[in-house]
């Protein structure tokens, strides 16, 4: 992933901007593409200067309902994810689809694979 660019290319965009030139002008001048320019303009004027942290969100809603869905699981280790979201929507007030719940289970390890039935006319497995 690519490093944002420096504060003091966003600054420099933004003075522009705010002398009057055209997010696109500022753009050419300085050598940075016209989408971005657009943005650092249009966040400069609700005060956020700084660029946003890169990477992938560290945290989610879930993460303060872990008891109760790890106790789901416990209580019954064949419960499907449907079943899941709906106790949570019922029980909890978490509203969050059935993909979601399975990439944070995912990622705390919680897999769900079915094994493979062997094929009806072997009577033992081959290697």
């Amino acid at each position: 992933m690519g490093k944002a660019l420096s504060g003091d290319l966003r600054s420099r965009v933004v003075r522009a901007s705010d002398e009057g030139m055209s997010a696109r002008q500022a753009a050419a001048r300085f050598g940075v593409g016209v989408s971005s320019a657009i943005r650092w303009i249009a966040r400069a004027k609700m005060g956020e200067l700084a660029p946003r942290p890169q990477g992938r969100r560290r945290s989610s809603s879930l993460d303060g309902h872990e008891v109760f869905i790890v106790g789901l699981i416990e209580e019954r280790k064949d419960i499907t994810l449907n079943e899941m979201v709906e106790r949570l929507v019922g029980e909890q007030s978490v509203r969050i689809s059935r993909s979601a719940l399975s990439a944070w289970l995912c990622r705390r390890g919680w897999t769900f694979k079915k094994s493979p039935h062997m094929h009806w006319s072997r009577t033992a497995p081959t290697s």
